[in-house]
């Protein structure tokens, strides 16, 4: 029995030593790549009505941003195999999301860009990869999902 004067013990500091599998779940990486982890398929799910992978749709955002790019920049940028690059430019080109011509510095190359409908498609997969993060951070107020944001980027900020 503890007394209100004696302090709860912290799972992260004092982990029960009979309690292996809290212990781990009580860490912050545990819990932050489960989060992630439901947070990566709540979007997977949204954006799979535009047809699109998370790394297709990656891809279509990269070419966006970047375009025209080589397909090799693209992968590099990504960190995607060459190999995996060009099956997912089949299906983005087979889909008319993108195009692939001649790279106007150097023709040996192909360049990659954005079509209209592949813009189009960009512009639903934003609202609908927005839309599932609403849901994922729905318990928390207005002002948890900045802090929660805040924390985060300086995490990320740290590591980089």
């Amino acid at each position: 029995m503890t007394s209100d004067l004696t302090p709860a013990p912290d799972p992260v500091s004092d982990p029960d030593p009979a309690s292996p599998l809290q212990h781990i779940q009580s860490l912050p990486t545990w819990l932050v790549g489960r989060v992630a982890a439901r947070g990566r398929g709540m979007v997977a799910d949204a954006i799979a009505a535009q047809g699109l992978k998370l790394m297709q749709h990656a891809v279509l955002a990269a070419t966006a941003e970047y375009g025209p790019v080589t397909q090799a920049d693209l992968g590099r940028r990504l960190s995607v195999d060459p190999k995996d690059m060009v099956g997912i430019l089949n299906h983005l080109q087979d889909e008319g999301l993108v195009l692939r011509s001649p790279h106007p510095s150097d023709r040996r190359k192909n360049a990659v860009t954005v079509t209209p409908a592949g813009a189009a498609v960009l512009t639903r997969c934003g609202a609908l990869a927005e839309a599932a993060n609403a849901e994922l951070l729905a318990p928390l107020t207005a002002d948890e999902r900045k802090q929660l944001m805040a924390l985060l980027t300086r995490i990320h900020g740290a590591t980089a």
